[in-house]
């Protein structure tokens, strides 16, 4: 007979901070073992994807004049953009930020030229994507004036550091490092839930911070670039890669990288699964024995 005072708990709809390590240890381990190729058409994805999130900022917040209501729904915008990479599958530069340092910390073996390799594969797949939304959009016709006039506050300020001299582009860069600790944690929380509205929740909070802050996201900022750069805008490429781009993707793998992947890692390495870490010594072995043959 059934006992009726039993209550019956329901399984829970989170996983654990080491958990979620583990899980970056794994997929970083992952996305090294694809082909090339893969990787790059998962990160031309990637880039395509925030453009449509940089897209939807813009188009969200047009004539809004309510600075919290613009900030919310230009953040709402763009955080589409970045649950589109997550749940697809794709590789974000940003991203593998979180799980490569991970993958690195617990490994004995630093397979340098393979990550090296994944990274500037990453970057550049990233570029592509973005500049190839932007390309579309602009033969599509399908914006109109009011849409680049929103663009152009977007932009306007992106680059408004760049009149600032040397202290600006530390500036960015350390505006590079606040963005991706946020974008980080919202990959820490995206990967938590069990669930996806759990998941584009997790995703959403952070990122709304991150775009009501300005905080410069290298990939996000190639996004909004692509799509005005054949509007004739007075941002040069010069501008944008030497004095925005570069100090951002400097500040983009310390806020990732260290405050949040090496920083998680080194708290939970203590309760890492061993089993985990037992697979990644055999394959560092197989790895040696093919390097010796």
């Amino acid at each position: 007979m059934k006992n009726k005072n039993k209550v019956d708990v329901p399984d829970r709809q989170y996983f654990f901070p080491v958990q979620i390590i583990e899980y970056f240890i794994e997929e970083g381990k992952a996305s090294l073992q694809i082909t090339n190729l893969a990787q790059f058409i998962l990160s031309f994805m990637a880039g395509a994807f925030i453009a449509f999130g940089a897209l939807g900022s813009v188009l969200l917040s047009m004539q809004v004049d309510t600075l919290g209501t613009y900030n919310l729904l230009s953040g709402v915008g763009f955080a589409i953009g970045y649950t589109m990479i997550f749940l697809s599958g794709s590789i974000l530069f940003t991203e593998i930020n979180i799980l490569l340092p991970s993958y690195i910390l617990q490994s004995k073996y630093w397979i340098s030229k393979k990550v090296l390799r994944f990274w500037g594969i990453c970057y550049i797949g990233n570029f592509l994507g973005a500049l190839f939304v932007g390309f579309l959009l602009n033969l599509s016709g399908s914006l109109d004036k009011e849409f680049y006039e929103g663009l152009l506050k977007f932009m306007e300020k992106k680059m408004e550091f760049t009149d600032r001299g040397t202290w600006g582009w530390f500036q960015v860069l350390f505006s590079g490092i606040l963005a991706n600790w946020l974008i980080g944690i919202a990959a820490v929380l995206a990967t938590a839930a069990r669930d996806v509205m759990g998941k584009i929740f997790g995703i959403l909070l952070p990122v709304i911070i991150f775009e009501a802050g300005n905080f410069q996201h290298a990939v996000a900022n190639m996004g909004y670039f692509s799509i005005s750069v054949l509007e004739g805008f007075e941002y040069s490429w010069y501008e944008f890669i030497l004095l925005n781009l570069i100090p951002a993707t400097i500040g983009n793998l310390i806020g990732g990288g260290i405050l949040v992947s090496l920083l998680l890692s080194f708290a939970f390495k203590e309760d890492i699964d061993d089993d985990i870490m037992k697979e990644e010594e055999e394959d560092v072995e197989k790895i040696t024995e093919k390097m010796n043959q």
